[in-house]
């Protein structure tokens, strides 16, 4: 019996006999204490001690008839102690019914406690959470303050789990201007003097905080939380703590190479340098936790305890170039474990470690160290699983060894395991993220053997299964980021590849090549909208405005819809007309080469003490436009918009040449995200009123100086001028607790912000600065604009001007792309890189002067704006001053 279980039966024979006291009326069965016994292990301790499984027997179940509500319940215990789950929820329930019927209020919400964790350990939350609520409800009613505390605390780690992080942390803390709220669950454990539900509704914030994306806050919870088990000298409480602590500084870590690689990206070879030194000091801290916890674990003598903590410490081993003691003692001890679902899982772990070493990928081919151990491993779990009559377990294990044998280009047995693999995921309601996997696989394997037509419908398949889940895979953990261009985009690309294949061929009739084009693009939007939920995390909140996509708004619009779909070897372009009429070309030149090409063309936009060389600006729209153009002219095209892929989000389009003229000085320009997350709306020019917000003054933040803005306040005024009745705030007066009072007490169509910003490869990374030296993220300015567009109408416009996206950097340009979607706006206008404050305050009047012409689109507008400074002679003909602002979303 661990620490955690016997204070857990101590703790609930006291809860007992005090209700006992005062509720004479229900009686609370010696039993009923051992079922709330063996399920706080799971939950309340934070222990993360799984339960070893067993075969499942599945005997008949008695009725009420035959057994009385109190047997039902023991009945329930033996099984879930067994490790059977589902066969424990049947007799509780029919006990539950019972219960209810003759008023035992008591029993019945004991009882409900632990369906909802039966409920929380098979993933059904919305049942787990039903359950957690009408418990909680009764031990509110009785004023029993310590369930209460400790039931809110399992509740929030089911929000967390669903990928619900700000509601979790809502009920654990709740913050109010001084400390947590009354009512929420850490507030209620130390008013109670309950250090053991203190200490896990610490550890549940700090989890809670980590799949947010707070690693500093989490590390602060995690730390106190630690601190709590220490003192009581709670073995099972500190592994569980020190285990989410070195999976933050993991976190950390995996932040900081990714930053670093995109420092390494766009040339930043002292940025990437100083980033890989911080991501390899947090691995150096996660191994230093994992090795204290593996320390406990041995003390303990707890076999599974210590595998976990070595498998994590594999990881940051690789990375820190550390002796690879971890994975030599994982293998050793892997052998001495009984058979066990963790056994399975360790054994697949350590097989994907051999083959890939750190990294994450799930599809590459990588010769393995070991070939033939890595063989034994993954027949071994495949073994365990089957002995187990393990669904979920056997899916993964029969995938994992039939992508071995696809790496080695054994495809006929390569496709018989994944198609074993596949039926035990569909044995497994729950196993639809293992599904997704081997129909993916599957249709990588028939595309080897040569058969398109069979993997493009397993393509569709797999895509078709990864839609219904994909919010809970991106949301459930935002570390999954980390692991999207591996685990998620490539799928997409793969199928998308193989239509565009089709759609080549000079033998696809017309309309068939249209109706396959069509197919195309709506993949490519669900990989959109997959890679900005990735972007933006947990809290994301992406909802198409309406049905119509813009590329079908009709002929009266004049529009054309350019897509770009970066792959491997070549880009394709497709262009559809107002007509219905799509058309393919393609860029045929790999990946890296074309990254390379759009940097060069990027720093030659930005150069503004140089002479601008137009040809690679020529190139471009050789590549984009040129094929399109005669289609243009024939269809009488005005406006173009450009849903951008990769690398290709990070320049303007305006920019592009074709040897006599810019493009914007041909067409008005937007970009949009998506398809489907525009809302392609004409402009209401009745109630233009805006709030300016502005900054003129230096500013530090985080040790960066920025400098003064001294055009700022005319820019402002000239807003307010133009657009009546609007507010300005400058200065001390722009700060996140004005924005929001403004906010909540008018309703603003404009939102315009003029002050230095940057969109980085991640929304913590993503900022603008506002008086005395605040640093608003986008994540925290999405919050506050989230409490407009809840309203009858959503933020028309927002502008951010002086602001800058790193060059090179597709994930910064990423979030520049989805900041009105993801701020419920719109549209929004915001720049590439800072021009200085003069020209930006210049062009942003003129774009509000044009935008008061009822008969101006916004895209039209800004054009306009851009084309006075190229007509105007001198400096600012260079498009470094005017080409860097762009249009996103609703360009009417």
């Amino acid at each position: 019996m661990s620490v955690s279980t016997f204070m857990a039966l101590k703790r609930n024979y006291k809860r007992t006999n005090e209700m006992k006291s005062q509720h004479r009326r229900f009686k609370i069965r010696p039993f009923l204490l051992v079922l709330f016994l063996c399920s706080l292990t799971f939950s309340l301790s934070l222990s993360q001690v799984s339960l070893t499984l067993t075969p499942l027997q599945f005997s008949p179940i008695a009725t009420a008839q035959t057994l009385n509500p109190n047997q039902l319940v023991e009945q329930g215990i033996q099984r879930y102690k067994n490790g059977d789950v589902y066969g424990a929820i049947e007799p509780w329930q029919t006990a539950l019914t019972h219960y209810q019927d003759t008023n035992k209020r008591a029993s019945a919400a004991i009882v409900q406690e632990n369906l909802a964790r039966a409920y929380q350990h098979l993933n059904q939350s919305e049942k787990a959470l039903t359950y957690w609520e009408n418990a909680i409800a009764y031990y509110r009613q009785i004023a029993d303050t310590p369930q209460v505390a400790r039931l809110l605390v399992e509740k929030a780690q089911t929000y967390t789990n669903i990928g619900q992080p700000r509601t979790a942390i809502a009920l654990l803390c709740n913050p109010s201007p001084n400390d947590c709220t009354p009512d929420s669950a850490l507030t209620l454990a130390r008013t109670s003097q309950d250090k053991l539900t203190e200490a896990a509704a610490l550890g549940s914030l700090g989890e809670a905080l980590r799949r947010r994306g707070d690693y500093k806050s989490a590390l602060t919870y995690l730390q106190a939380s630690l601190n709590l088990a220490t003192e009581m000298g709670n073995i099972a409480y500190q592994t569980s703590t020190l285990t989410r602590l070195g999976n933050t500084y993991l976190s950390l870590a995996n932040i900081h190479y990714r930053r670093a690689n995109s420092a390494t990206i766009r040339g930043d070879t002292i940025e990437a340098d100083k980033l890989k030194k911080q991501a390899l000091n947090y691995d150096s801290e996660a191994l230093t936790v994992f090795q204290t916890s593996l320390n406990l674990a041995q003390t303990q003598n707890n076999p599974l305890g210590q595998l976990r903590s070595l498998l994590n410490a594999i990881t940051p081993e690789y990375r820190t170039q550390s002796t690879r003691h971890a994975l030599e003692q994982a293998l050793s001890l892997l052998d001495t474990l009984p058979d066990s679902r963790d056994k399975v899982y360790g054994a697949i772990d350590l097989a994907h470690i051999l083959t890939q070493g750190d990294t994450n990928a799930t599809t590459q081919c990588v010769t393995p160290e070991s070939p033939n151990q890595t063989l034994h491993l993954l027949q071994q779990a495949v073994a365990i699983a089957q002995r187990l009559q393990d669904n979920r377990a056997q899916s993964f294990a029969l995938g994992e060894l039939g992508h071995f044998y696809e790496c080695r280009q054994d495809y006929s047995q390569a496709l018989d395991l994944t198609q074993q693999a596949r039926l035990a995921a569909d044995q497994d309601l729950l196993a639809k993220d293992s599904l997704y996997l081997w129909e993916w696989q599957a249709a990588r394997l028939y595309n080897a053997q040569g058969n398109p037509t069979q993997a493009i419908e397993t393509y569709d398949r797999a895509i078709a299964t990864l839609e219904s889940i994909r919010g809970d895979i991106l949301l459930a953990n935002r570390d999954i980021q980390f692991d999207f261009r591996d685990t998620v985009d490539p799928l997409y690309r793969q199928l998308i590849e193989l239509r565009l294949e089709r759609a080549s061929l000079s033998s696809t009739p017309p309309a068939e090549k249209t109706k396959t084009l069509t197919s195309v693009l709506n993949t490519v939007d669900s990989l959109k909208l997959a890679e900005l939920q990735d972007y933006f995390g947990g809290d994301c909140v992406l909802t198409a405005f309406n049905q119509e996509r813009v590329d079908l708004v009709g002929e009266n619009t004049a529009t054309a819809v350019f897509s770009s779909i970066i792959l491997p070897d070549r880009t394709a372009i497709i262009a559809s007309f107002p007509n219905g009429e799509k058309r393919l070309t393609w860029i045929n030149i790999d990946r890296e080469t074309l990254r390379q090409d759009i940097n060069t063309f990027r720093r030659g936009l930005e150069s503004f003490f140089r002479t601008y060389n137009p040809q690679p600006a020529q190139k471009l729209y050789d590549w984009i436009i040129r094929p399109f153009a005669a289609d243009l002219d024939q269809a009488n095209i005005k406006t173009l918009i450009f849903i951008q892929d990769g690398i290709l989000r990070s320049i303007p389009m305006a920019a592009l040449h074709d040897g006599e003229k810019f493009l914007v000085q041909k067409y008005a320009i937007a970009t949009t995200p998506t398809l489907t997350l525009t809302d392609p709306k004409t402009l209401n020019r009745e109630d233009l009123l805006a709030l300016a917000l502005g900054l003129t003054q230096p500013a530090i933040i985080e040790g960066r100086e920025f400098p003064p803005l001294p055009n700022v306040s005319w820019e402002i005024n000239q807003v307010k001028t133009l657009l009546p009745r609007s507010k300005g705030l400058l200065d001390e007066d722009f700060t996140s607790t004005r924005l929001q009072q403004e906010l909540n007490q008018t309703v603003y169509p404009i939102l315009h912000i003029a002050t230095h910003g940057e969109f980085g490869g991640d929304p913590e990374n993503t900022f603008i600065v506002t008086g005395n030296n605040e640093k608003l993220t986008i994540t925290e300015l999405d919050r506050k604009l989230r409490t407009v567009s809840r309203r009858s109408e959503p933020v028309e416009l927002l502008t951010l001007t002086a602001c800058q996206t790193a060059a090179g950097d597709d994930r910064a340009a990423l979030g520049l792309a989805g900041v009105a979607v993801q701020a419920g706006a719109r549209s929004a206008l915001a720049s590439l890189w800072f021009i200085d404050d003069a020209t930006t305050a210049q062009i942003a009047t003129d774009f509000y002067a044009n935008l008061r012409d009822s008969s101006i689109s916004k895209a039209e507008a800004l054009r306009i704006a851009q084309i006075s400074l190229i007509e105007a002679g001198g400096r600012t003909t260079h498009p470094a001053y005017w080409a860097a602002f762009i249009l996103i979303g609703n360009w009417l």
